[in-house]
């Protein structure tokens, strides 16, 4: 039902789609999804709060590396990876955001704040060491998760550049992106 609600809501929007689509894709009626789930909007937010806590789960279960630009380059490498698999909950988690009640809302914004607060420590680190120049961290911050999670909008597997080339590529830019003092290789 998840898998079928994600696909459906991705392609046309949140708005766009009813429980009887999404049932009918499952292969039910419409009466049956309300076994597990109690509306859309339920809905909707399970698939947001899911993709946040695994999102947060792997990237929590990872060693941070004490070298600020060691850091940010595995953040890069990280976020492009674990994102380039998942384009339909990439997509929903940004772009649908507005369908959520106020609470849900809340709920997935404090757990986004979480992911975005690991990248804010690496670049304090690396601002309070001297080895990334930046005006302010939060900007800094949104504008490197903005640019990382862009890659899920074009990237397709068996293109022209691969998966490790990309976030190569990428993790290079953001070092780049702080005026990174040294450049690394990792």
């Amino acid at each position: 039902m998840r898998a079928a609600a994600q696909t459906l809501i991705a392609r046309h929007g949140y708005a766009a789609v009813s429980m009887r689509q999404i049932a009918a894709e499952v292969g039910v009626q419409a009466g049956a999804l309300y076994l597990y789930t109690p509306d859309k909007q339920t809905l909707l937010f399970d698939l947001m709060r899911l993709h946040m806590e695994e999102l947060l789960a792997a990237y929590e279960a990872l060693a941070v590396p004490r070298d600020p630009r060691e850091a940010l380059a595995r953040f890069a490498r990280f976020h492009i990876g674990y994102h380039i698999d998942r384009p339909e909950a990439v997509f929903i988690a940004y772009m649908e955001l507005r369908n959520l009640s106020p609470e849900n809302f809340a709920e997935i914004e404090r757990l986004r704040r979480r992911y975005e607060r690991h990248l804010e420590a690496i670049l304090e680190r690396g601002a309070a060491e001297r080895v990334f120049d930046l005006p302010d961290v939060r900007l800094a911050s949104l504008a490197l998760i903005a640019m990382l999670t862009g890659v899920t909008n074009w990237y397709r597997e068996g293109g022209r550049l691969g998966r490790e080339e990309v976030q190569a590529i990428y993790a290079d830019m953001a070092l780049k992106a702080v005026a990174a003092v040294t450049h690394i290789c990792s």
